[in-house]
């Protein structure tokens, strides 16, 4: 009796080879092309965007967590901070919304300046729920981390994504930004800072693109570019490649401003 055949598996649809270390070059690639053609289906040209803590929420929520620590007298520090910081959540969520409205008044064929964000709570869900309130199309880029995942409702469903290499996201967040606004945050937003500045002081990334600090007296305490220039380890000029403002009108300026005079004729993704 003849040995029984078994059923063949095209490579492309072994999943064993696909999530085997041999395999690892096609995931990368995946994390590169599938991106790419959902933002060219959706007609997403360039983006602007926004970076800060996942930890921080809305004044609303801060209200009732500090209402609840004066009523219990526990962690009363902790929502007293809370409730200062909420405030760079509204700031967020306003700057979206209004850039937002802005761009969708250019008439473009294509969409330009949609907010993108991590995708994730905090100054990321901000953006988004900005975004969203205005009406417009807005970009999540989630990573896979070992916490408990979070995917904000207000990200629109068909430019959600979820990535596993840390490097392919920021080369998403890099590659269709022609303006980024960073709000306080910790070591992911410092480590997004610090690529994206190495990138423009390195002239890797050869666009103009406006880096907004948003939060002076957070920035000032955290980041100290004076000591770098002083000590000879960066350039003066190099410190001219931020704007930093605690104003939401004074960011908008600035964004639009730059966008029009720089990037509204260039659409597209661009190093």
């Amino acid at each position: 009796m003849p040995p029984r055949a078994h059923p063949s598996i095209k490579a492309y649809q072994n999943e064993r080879f696909l999530e085997s270390r041999d395999a690892r070059a096609l995931r990368i690639l995946a994390e590169y092309l599938e991106p790419l053609s959902r933002f060219n289906y959706h007609g997403v040209d360039d983006t602007i965007v926004f970076m800060g803590s996942a930890r921080l929420v809305s004044r609303e929520a801060a209200a009732a967590r500090l209402a609840e620590a004066e009523k219990s007298g526990e962690g009363l520090e902790a929502a007293r901070i809370a409730f200062e910081l909420s405030a760079y959540y509204e700031a967020a969520r306003d700057l979206a919304f209004r850039l937002t409205e802005w761009s969708k008044k250019l008439g473009h064929p294509k969409k330009r300046f949609v907010v993108c964000t991590g995708g994730g709570p905090g100054i990321m869900e901000a953006a988004s729920r900005g975004a969203s309130e205005a009406k417009g199309l807005n970009v999540g880029l989630t990573i896979s981390i070992p916490n408990e995942e979070f995917r904000t409702p207000y990200v629109s469903r068909e430019l959600a994504f979820h990535f596993h290499y840390f490097f392919m996201r920021k080369f998403w967040f890099v590659y269709l930004a022609k303006a980024v606004i960073l709000f306080p945050g910790g070591f992911g937003t410092l480590d997004e800072l610090f690529e994206i500045l190495t990138l423009a002081q390195t002239r890797k990334m050869r666009k103009r693109m406006p880096i907004v600090l948003f939060g002076g007296a957070f920035w000032d305490q955290v980041l100290n570019f004076d000591a770098l220039v002083r000590y000879g380890t960066i350039s003066p000029g190099d410190v001219d490649l931020l704007h930093r403002t605690d104003s939401v009108d004074e960011a908008f300026e600035i964004i639009t401003r730059e966008l029009t005079t720089y990037a509204l004729g260039t659409p597209g993704a661009t190093l």
